[in-house]
């Protein structure tokens, strides 16, 4: 296997010496739409352009659907522009309905706090808010839009702010249309695109903020924020938005086997991170490199001009490299390791798997307590990842599929007792797991 060399975490200057961000991040593939393109390059080429993307805290993580808003603001900040990472403390609470059918859940305010305090630690790792850490790289801002939103009096925002919007307009506009033919739009939901619009007139105010970038589905919301700048204040600001991805099988970006990829490795563990994006499909594996590494284009076509079996190296290096901006250098590299152990399995013994250091090994815990009410070998195999059901585990014993340290097993359905810990189950022949009652 090739040694792991540390890339880049600053962009390549050699290949991006005097080039204009945007046509890197279009090259790269994170740009869809533009609302004034030769009035955004001519800022860039003018200085630094202070620019945010906003992130609805409605879970205690973000996950690997967010990257390409991170990875934007990330680009931008190399390039020696200002990016603010905005937590939505504020918008949070009215709810987007950008995307959806149905009203979306409310979170209270006690939530939404408790996740923004998880959630915004997670940017440190691809931007730098002490200024420096990329060359002459102003540095980044971390923000909560409930500082400004929650103290809004309303009646002097519906006469200072509200004026600006058509309710025609807004109606016409496809997310609230689907949602009005589909059974209904709550008017708190209504006001989203009128407090994100906001957000953007009070950065541009207060930060000198000029872009705000985001994925296409917020196109209406951000443009609404652009309109509102010149209307309000004759200001100029700009949009731009890239795709939404969905895997080359049409899974949506962030997603495996039915659950979020995590950016908290408490939910996600950098093992498990790393697997994601080793695993990704061969359709996937350059765009994915372009949009969430830093490798230089040349690396990315030298890697990426094989095909099947030969992408393996390709994959390790995306799979290290992502793994790495998210949880750092060590982190990265248990998982690479944890990786060539497990997926060596077959000519290793459990013996010496069961032995190796528990961040390199994957590992689920279970307590004594599950075990005193009693816990089966199904169940177990459902806790470590490696069957979705009981019933599932059953049949990939009946198949031969299941074994456990190294002995091949029919049936899952027996008790397990504490003296049985630490035990190596393995589904398959490269789905591994070590499970330790402790």
């Amino acid at each position: 296997m090739t040694t792991t060399t540390a890339a880049p975490t600053a962009l390549d200057e050699a290949h991006t010496a005097g080039q204009n961000p945007l046509d890197y991040l279009r090259a790269r593939g994170y740009v869809q739409d533009v609302s004034d393109e030769a009035g955004l390059r001519e800022a860039f080429d003018a200085g630094a352009v202070t620019a945010y993307v906003g992130f609805d805290p409605t879970a205690p993580s973000l996950h690997a659907g967010h990257l390409l808003g991170i990875m934007m603001l990330a680009v931008l900040q190399r390039f020696g522009h200002r990016p603010i990472a905005l937590g939505g403390g504020g918008t949070a609470l009215v709810g987007d309905p950008s995307g959806k059918t149905s009203t979306r859940a409310f979170v209270s305010e006690q939530d939404i706090r408790a996740n923004l305090a998880k959630i915004l630690p997670q940017f440190d790792r691809h931007l730098d808010f002490e200024g420096g850490r990329f060359g002459g790289n102003p540095p980044a801002l971390l923000l909560n839009n409930a500082e400004w939103l929650l103290s809004l009096a309303y009646i002097p925002f519906l006469r200072d702010i509200g004026r600006f919007f058509s309710v025609n307009e807004m109606l016409a506009a496809e997310t609230y249309r689907t949602r009005l033919e589909g059974g209904g739009l709550n008017f708190v939901e209504f006001n989203y695109r009128i407090v994100q619009a906001y957000d953007f007139l009070h950065l541009f105010r207060a930060e000198g903020c000029a872009l705000q970038m985001g994925g296409s589905d917020q196109w209406g919301n951000i443009t609404a924020g652009v309109e509102l700048i010149r209307k309000a204040d004759q200001g100029h600001a700009f949009a731009l938005v890239c795709p939404l991805l969905t895997t080359a099988s049409g899974q949506k970006m962030g997603k495996t086997e039915g659950n979020s990829v995590w950016l908290d490795p408490a939910q996600t563990s950098p093992y498990d991170y790393y697997q994601y994006w080793v695993n990704v499909e061969d359709p996937d594996v350059a765009r994915f490199m372009r949009l969430f590494t830093f490798l230089p284009e040349e690396r990315i076509a030298e890697l990426t001009r094989v095909e099947g079996e030969s992408l393996r190296e390709a994959k390790r290096v995306l799979a290290f490299e992502s793994t790495r901006l998210t949880h750092g250098e060590a982190a990265a590299q248990e998982a690479e390791t944890g990786a060539r152990m497990v997926f060596g399995g077959a000519n290793l013994s459990a013996e010496i798997i069961l032995s190796a250091d528990s961040d390199v090994v994957p590992t689920t815990v279970v307590s004594v307590s599950e075990i005193n009410d009693t816990i089966t070998l199904a169940d177990l195999f459902v806790k470590a990842g490696l069957a979705s059901s009981r019933g599932d585990a059953r049949r990939l014993a009946m198949q031969g599929g299941l074994s456990v340290n190294d002995a091949r097993i029919d049936t899952v359905d027996r008790s397990v007792t504490r003296s049985e810990s630490p035990m190596l189950l393995r589904a398959g022949k490269k789905r591994f797991r070590r499970v330790v009652i402790s």
